[in-house]
């Protein structure tokens, strides 16, 4: 057992030795410590350079805002509007005076399917705080739809459109509001807004600047979800729609604007009384641009920003009852 413990002792001995005169050897070698202290001393120097820089940030004073152009200075926009007497007239009209008002340098020119104005659309006009002009031409009868006919057998609104077309170049006709045309030279876009559809503010300012023709989806028409302009880098190649999809400009009366200057160059343009079903924007269109030359707006034509809206026609058995019975409601309240 003694001989055992000496034999440790000395293999202990032994290997304590061995590892002292390595360590002696070592302390000769050159150290390699500094690299991953300058890495580290690198990391803080950077992080209290972006410290800095985001102090100096916060001290500087924000940037002044872009300032909107006058609106003095941008093109005005005419918004042609045909409408007809029937029972949601005011209430449809109300809606969209309200929305023009919130676009600056707008035009309204309305034009009534009537003899004369009517006293209820003068008044609204008055009331509404817009510019406008106020035209009156009635629909002739064979173009007048029938009792029991559906709304697209016959184009509507054609004469007051075409109406609206010959005061913007000069051919007078005007009975209320403004009655001056746009002098010569006039730059400004031109856009047929019908009363039932409805429009998002920022549809104004992607046609405001309209060189020619610009182009834009129209939601819920054609028995689609939105049809419009297909757009591929940058231009017109075609059109996402459904119904005679082989129409010249199978748009939506909504879908599209034109420059104030092309409409009064082309005075021949205007819009067929006699076109086939869903050709009446081709009638107008043809006349005007080429559709590869047509401007796509709304982000390339992937933004909906009006839609074909439609009013239902409201049910009046109540108030027939009563009226039969004498007590029918107070025509001297406007609706």
């Amino acid at each position: 057992m003694k001989l055992k413990l000496k034999n440790v002792f000395l293999a202990y001995f032994l290997v304590s030795i061995a590892g002292l005169l390595y360590a002696l050897v070592q302390l000769g070698q050159p150290c390699d410590c500094l690299s991953p202290l300058r890495a580290a001393a690198e990391q803080l120097r950077q992080k209290d350079l972006r410290i800095s820089q985001l102090q100096a940030d916060l001290r500087r004073p924000p940037p002044v805002p872009a300032q909107p152009p006058e609106p003095e200075a941008l093109p005005t926009i005419y918004v042609i509007t045909p409408t007809y007497a029937r029972l949601v007239q005011k209430a449809e009209l109300v809606r969209l005076s309200q929305t023009l008002s919130l676009v600056p340098r707008v035009h309204w020119v309305l034009v009534e399917d009537a003899e004369s104005p009517t006293p209820l659309v003068s008044g609204l006009l008055a009331a509404s705080g817009l510019l406008f002009t106020h035209l009156a031409v009635p629909t002739p009868k064979a173009q007048r739809l029938r009792e029991g006919e559906p709304g697209w057998v016959r184009p509507r609104g054609v004469e007051q459109r075409n109406k609206a077309l010959d005061w913007l170049r000069g051919r007078g006709g005007a009975v209320g509001g403004e009655k001056d045309p746009p002098p010569p030279g006039t730059q400004g876009v031109v856009y047929f807004a019908d009363d039932d559809n409805t429009y998002s503010r920022e549809l104004f300012k992607e046609m405001r600047w309209t060189r020619g023709v610009s182009v834009w989806p129209v939601g819920l028409v054609g028995g689609l979800r939105f049809e419009g302009p297909q757009v591929q880098d940058g231009r017109v190649v075609g059109f996402h729609t459904a119904w005679e999809p082989t129409r010249p400009f199978p748009l939506d009366m909504a879908g599209f604007a034109v420059a104030l200057p092309l409409l009064v160059a082309k005075p021949n343009a205007q819009f067929d009384a006699t076109a086939p079903r869903g050709y009446l924007e081709s009638s107008l269109l043809s006349h005007l641009v080429d559709p590869k030359d047509l401007e796509p707006r709304a982000a390339n034509c992937t933004q909906v920003l009006v839609w074909h809206t439609r009013t239902e026609k409201p049910k009046m058995k109540q108030e027939e009852q009563l009226q039969r019975q004498g007590q029918g409601s107070d025509p001297a309240i406007e609706v």
